[in-house]
C-alpha cells in the first residue's frame, strides 16, 4: 500500500499547517513560555507534553488541555492560535499532549479506545491518561490555582468527553465539540448500520498506516472511478490493506451492532455528569453532527445538578475553531460572525467562570444559530418543549403538503430503478479525496442540490410557495413507507430549503437546494442493528428514519421539498440490494439492480416529522 504524507491536521482543526516535525521555537513577541516533557503514566508509558505558560503570570491560573492524536509539537504560542485566542490573551497554562502511541508519545495507538477495567490499578484507558497527566501537572507546574479544563473538536472532542467519565477532582470543565457518540449508528464510520465507505477508509489509513497522519495515494484527483472499480468491499483487504488496518479489519468482524460497537459508544460510557459539560455541534458538520447531541442527550437523563449544556451552530466540522463564520460554502449568515461570536462570547467565558471564577455564570441550556432567521437562539431545553411534532406528507405528482394523503390519491406511490453499478454521487463531481488537495468535503452538506434533480433514481416532492415561515426546531425524522424488488436496500431522504427561482438578495442563489436534514437507513436493519433480516421483496415496510436535530426558518417565498434515493456514493458504500450475512465479503454477482416503491396513499402515508414552532 502506498501512502503519502500530508502537512495539513485532519479538518483543519487547529487551523494552521504542520510544517514539520521540529519543536516549535519560542520567539521574541510570544506571550508565552514553552517547555516539552514526558509525563509518565500509572502503566510507565510516556506521554509527549507541551507546557505553555505565561511569560507575565500575575496570578495562579488554571490548565487548559487538548489531548490529540494529530501531534502537537509544532504548535505556536497560544495567542497566535485562533481558537484559543480569547483564553490565551485572557491567561490560562495551555497543555498539548500526544496520545499515547501517536506522534511523540509512547505506548500503542488504539481508536476510540474501550474503558479500562477499574478493578485494576494499572489499567489504563484516555480516562486515566488524563487523569495522570493532570495529577503530574498540579504537583509539577508551580503557581496553579488547582483547577483544570479540557477542550477540543473531532477526536480531540472524544478525549475530552471520555475524561469526564471518571474527571480528576480538579478537572472542572469540559467542553467536548464535535465528539463522536456511535460509530456504529451516526458520526465517522456508520449512519443506521449503512457504512461511510470512503471517509471509513480514508481516515483508517490516515491514522493507523503510520504513526504520523498520512494519506492514501489514489492515483487519480476523482476518487468516484477509483471507489466504483473497487468492487465489492472485500476487495479492500484482498488488493490494497492485505489486513494491515486494525480499524478495517474491526468494519469487515463487525458488520452489526454489537457489543464491540456498543461498549465502544458513548451511551455505554456515560452516566451522570460529574463536571460542567458544554457539548459544541455543527448543523452541517459533515462527520459528527449527532454526537454532541447523542452526548448530551445522554447526560441530561440524570443532570440533577444543571452541569449539562449544549451549543448548536451553522458550522460544518469545526468550523467555529477559525475565521468569522460569517457563511459555510454558498450560505451566508447576514454578515453575522458566528464562529468570532462562539469563541468570544461562549466558549472563553464559559471556562473563564468555570476555572476563574469571571463573569456571572449565567449560561443558558441550548445555545442555538436558528439559521434562515439568522439569529441566535436560548432555550430552556433541547429539544425545546414549544415545538409540536407536524407531519409533512408525499403526494401523488411530486407534491408535499400538511394534508395527509386520501383514499382518493391518483397514484399510490412512485418508483424508481437503483442500480449499483451507476450510484448516484452524493456530492457533484469531482470527489476529490477526502483531506486532499482543493477538496470540497468540508462543506458538501451545503451544496446545491439540483445536480441530481435530472437522475431517474432519485424522487422529488415539494411543497407549493410558502405563504408563511415555516419554523422547525427540535429533531427531525422520516416515515417512509417502502418496498424493493430486492433482500436489502438503502433509504437516504433529505429534507431541502428550495430557495426563490427568482432570489433578489441574492441572484446567484435562485433556485438553490439547501439541505437541512438528512441521513441514510440501510433496510436490514428495520426490525434490529444487531440482528438484520432480510427485506421480503414487494412487501411494504415502514422505516423510520432519524434526521436529527434542526433549528430552522424555511422563509416565506421558499418551498419545502423531500428527495429519495437508494444510492449516496461513495460516502455510502453500494448496497448490493441482495441480501448477504456480511456485506464486507459480498460478491461482485450479489450487485443487482432494484426497483423501488415509495409509497404515498391513505394506508401508507410516507412522511416527515417536523418540530413545528408557531
Amino acid at each position: 500500500m502506498k501512502v503519502l504524507f500530508t502537512g495539513i491536521i485532519v479538518a483543519g482543526i487547529l487551523l494552521f499547517n504542520i510544517l514539520s516535525l521540529s519543536a516549535q521555537q519560542v520567539k521574541p513577541d510570544d506571550k508565552y513560555n514553552r517547555k516539552e516533557v514526558m509525563i509518565s503514566m500509572r502503566d510507565g508509558i510516556k506521554l509527549h507534553t507541551v507546557i505553555f505558560t505565561p511569560k507575565e503570570q500575575k496570578e495562579s491560573l488554571p490548565f487548559l488541555m487538548l489531548r490529540t492524536p494529530y501531534g502537537v509539537n509544532t504548535y505556536p504560542s497560544p495567542e497566535k492560535i485562533g481558537y484559543v485566542k480569547d483564553m490565551a490573551d485572557d491567561g490560562y497554562i495551555f497543555i498539548f499532549q500526544d496520545i499515547r502511541g501517536r506522534y511523540l508519545s509512547e505506548g500503542t495507538f488504539e481508536m476510540q479506545r474501550f474503558s479500562r477495567n477499574k478493578t485494576n490499578p494499572r489499567a489504563i484507558d484516555e480516562s486515566s491518561d488524563t487523569y495522570d497527566t493532570i495529577d503530574w501537572l498540579l504537583k509539577n507546574v508551580p503557581d496553579n490555582n488547582g483547577k483544570a479544563g479540557i477542550y477540543g473538536i473531532s477526536y480531540d472532542g472524544w478525549t475530552s468527553i471520555i475524561a469526564a467519565t471518571d474527571p480528576h477532582p480538579a478537572l472542572k470543565a469540559v467542553s467536548e465539540q464535535a465528539t463522536p457518540a456511535d460509530m456504529f449508528m451516526n458520526d465517522d464510520f456508520h449512519h443506521n448500520g449503512a457504512f461511510r465507505l470512503s471517509y471509513g477508509f480514508e481516515y483508517a489509513v490516515l491514522t493507523e498506516a503510520a504513526k504520523t497522519d498520512s494519506l492514501y495515494n489514489f492515483g487519480q484527483y476523482d476518487t468516484y472511478d477509483w471507489y466504483l472499480k473497487l468492487g465489492p468491499l472485500s476487495n479492500v483487504n484482498k488488493k490494497y490493506l492485505h489486513g494491515s488496518l486494525p480499524t478495517w479489519n474491526n468494519f469487515v468482524a463487525h458488520p452489526n451492532y454489537d457489543t464491540f460497537w456498543q461498549k465502544q459508544a458513548l451511551a455505554y460510557r456515560l452516566d451522570t455528569p460529574r463536571t460542567a459539560i458544554q457539548h459544541v455541534s455543527g448543523w452541517w458538520d459533515q462527520e459528527d453532527m449527532v454526537g454532541p447531541q447523542t452526548a448530551y442527550k445522554t447526560l441530561e437523563k440524570r443532570d440533577k445538578n444543571h452541569k449539562n449544556f449544549i451549543v448548536l451552530g451553522p458550522w460544518r466540522h469545526g468550523g467555529w475553531a477559525g475565521g468569522e463564520g460569517k457563511n459555510l460554502g454558498n450560505i451566508k449568515f447576514d454578515d453575522q460572525a458566528t464562529a468570532t461570536y462562539f469563541r468570544k462570547e461562549i466558549q472563553a467565558k464559559w471556562f473563564a467562570w468555570y476555572l476563574k471564577g469571571k463573569g456571572d455564570g449565567k449560561f443558558a441550556e441550548a445555545i442555538s444559530f436558528q439559521t434562515g432567521s439568522n439569529q441566535w437562539k436560548n432555550y430552556s431545553a433541547w429539544p425545546p418543549k414549544e415545538a409540536t411534532t407536524t407531519s409533512i406528507y408525499f403526494h401523488a405528482n411530486g407534491k408535499l403538503s400538511f394534508e395527509k394523503p386520501s383514499a382518493a390519491e391518483a397514484k399510490p406511490f412512485d418508483s424508481f430503478v437503483s442500480d449499483p453499478s451507476k450510484p448516484v454521487p452524493y456530492r457533484q463531481r469531482p470527489i476529490e479525496e477526502t483531506y486532499g488537495p482543493g477538496s470540497r468535503w468540508y462543506t458538501w452538506l451545503t451544496d446545491d442540490q439540483r445536480f441530481v434533480d435530472n437522475r431517474p433514481d432519485v424522487l422529488t416532492w415539494q411543497t407549493d410557495t410558502l405563504t408563511e415561515d415555516v419554523t422547525i426546531t427540535g429533531n427531525v425524522a422520516a416515515k417512509l413507507f417502502a418496498a424493493t424488488s430486492g433482500t436489502d436496500a438503502d433509504w437516504v431522504v433529505k429534507l431541502i430549503d428550495v430557495y426563490p427561482q427568482n432570489y433578489k438578495k441574492e441572484l446567484k442563489m435562485s433556485g438553490y437546494e439547501l439541505m437541512i436534514a438528512d441521513d441514510v437507513f440501510r433496510g436490514r436493519f428495520r426490525k434490529s442493528f444487531s440482528n438484520p433480516e432480510p427485506v421480503t421483496p414487494g412487501k411494504v415496510e415502514e422505516y423510520v428514519i432519524d434526521l436529527h436535530g434542526a433549528d430552522h426558518v424555511f422563509k416565506k417565498g421558499h418551498r419545502i421539498m423531500v428527495q429519495v434515493q437508494s444510492t449516496w456514493f461513495p460516502i455510502i458504500d453500494r448496497n448490493p440490494q441482495k441480501y448477504v450475512p456480511n456485506i464486507f465479503e459480498a460478491k461482485e454477482s450479489d450487485f443487482q439492480p432494484a426497483t423501488q416503491k415509495v409509497y404515498h396513499s391513505a394506508a401508507f402515508a410516507s412522511c416527515i416529522e417536523l418540530p413545528v414552532v408557531k
